[in-house]
């Protein structure tokens, strides 16, 4: 195993601990209608270790060409998640139970794409 290939695989690990943390913000706070800080964290992490899992893997580090269309799909859905949390960060007040539900129904829409969408 190369170099590359362990910080792809190291990149993959930070990517789903984020996506865990925005799950999990999400899901803590339902009771009492709050996002936790590190849904924000999470979703940061998330994104950025996307961005550059693309870009490696497109580079021919990761052993295959990414799928394009899933890639813009599951940005798509990130970009969504990202302005839900922004704004639940800097409007508390916005959020309900059921905005909470919609990030972690989404966040688990993204993870339900990358790994069920061959």
């Amino acid at each position: 195993m190369g170099r590359m290939e362990i910080v792809y695989g190291v990149l993959v690990v930070l990517h789903l601990i984020g996506w865990a943390m925005v799950l999990g913000g999400a899901l803590a706070g339902l009771r009492s209608a709050t996002l936790t800080p590190g849904a924000f964290h999470g979703i940061l992490t998330a994104l950025v270790t996307g961005i550059v899992l693309v870009g490696l893997a497109s580079s021919g580090v990761a052993g295959h060409e990414p799928n394009n269309v899933k890639v813009a799909v599951k940005l798509v859905v990130a970009l969504v998640v990202t302005g839900l949390v922004v704004v639940a960060r800097r409007r508390p007040e916005v959020v309900t139970s059921g905005y909470l539900g919609g990030v972690a129904g989404l966040t688990a829409l993204n993870v339900a794409i990358a790994v069920l969408w061959r």
